[in-house]
């Protein structure tokens, strides 16, 4: 075991956090120590927080923290924010709304920058889970980046997925079952206390008795909550029934023979992110070694090669 390693198991937050950047960085060494840590994890119970923009997933996420934490269970946060195409930089803007918690020990937010990467996850998030489940954190919920219905890696990486809308988004809703419907383990109405979260749930019903009649994967139930995450655990914020659904979804889909295939899942898609994540670096590494995709590009705009020998000389070379 590396050192890095034994001094993170220890619980040295500090160590820990910069393994995390450095695997963000994908800095020599960092999968070293996440080899070392990989057989530590297992037990962290992963909550993907996923669904429109404006939902208000930040603050539900915060809410979560609060009825964790009073249940004594030691939370990691990890939120994803996009990454601007313009200027490469990511506002992180999701530890300004949980403050609250920066001094409690028990609690460790990590915000990551997408990188450009697609799903609505950082190419790391997985990795900087794996840290936070090797430190013994009970629950570690990632927040996506909120970019619509491409979020379905959030399924792969997470044991429960929760969906988040709101009410008034009128056919928005109706786009739901062509994406993030499919994932949810846990459907909710956030912000019910507005017009219109009644006939939400009822959409809501609607398209999930649609994929049921439809031939769609029906293993288990949805549960639809109504909250108001501003109200954190204040009666009507519907947060205390939020963690009920979850440990209903938990009990139901991760115990015997079902839990262990879903693990299997899991793990197959990992390794599958993986594999493509490492053939990316090597094609990045042998176009570089052709003088970089912009002088492929020239000389396949010149007519001088045609684009398929160029891919294919490429894969061949890695």
């Amino acid at each position: 075991m590396t050192q890095r390693a034994q001094t993170i198991l220890a619980g040295d937050i500090r160590t820990a956090s910069r393994l995390m950047r450095d695997l963000d960085d994908r800095m020599p060494g960092a999968i070293d120590d996440l080899k070392a840590l990989y057989p530590h994890t297992g037990k962290g119970y992963i909550i993907g927080i996923t669904g429109n923009p404006g939902a208000g997933k930040s603050t539900l996420v915060d809410a979560l923290i609060s009825a964790y934490r009073g249940q004594g269970l030691r939370v990691g946060v990890v939120a994803v924010d996009p990454t601007s195409p313009f200027s490469g930089g990511a506002i992180l803007g999701d530890r300004i709304r949980m403050q609250r918690h920066a001094l409690d020990e028990g609690v460790f937010v990590r915000s990551l920058a997408t990188r450009g990467h697609l799903g609505g996850l950082s190419r790391s998030t997985f990795d900087v889970v794996c840290v936070l489940d090797a430190m013994g954190y009970d629950r570690i919920l990632i927040e996506t980046v909120g970019v619509g219905q491409d979020e379905i890696e959030v399924m792969r990486t997470a044991h429960t997925s929760v969906v988040v809308t709101v009410p008034g988004l009128g056919d928005d809703i109706q786009a739901l079952k062509a994406g993030l419907l499919e994932i949810a383990d846990v459907l909710v109405v956030n912000k019910s206390d507005r017009e219109g979260a009644d006939r939400a749930v009822r959409d809501l019903m609607h398209m999930l008795e649609l994929r049921h009649h439809g031939g769609g994967v029906a293993s288990h139930t949805v549960e639809i909550v109504k909250t108001v995450a501003s109200l954190a655990l204040r009666e009507g914020s519907g947060v205390p029934e939020l963690v009920t659904a979850i440990d209903r979804h938990r009990a139901e889909s991760w115990e015997g023979e079902a839990g262990r295939e879903r693990m299997r899942a899991r793990a197959a898609a990992h390794l599958a992110d993986l594999v493509k994540g490492l053939l990316s670096d090597r094609v990045e590494a042998a176009m570089a070694a052709r003088g970089g995709l912009g002088e492929i590009a020239a000389q396949v705009a010149d007519r001088r090669e045609d684009p398929y020998s160029a891919a294919e000389s490429i894969a061949a070379s890695i």
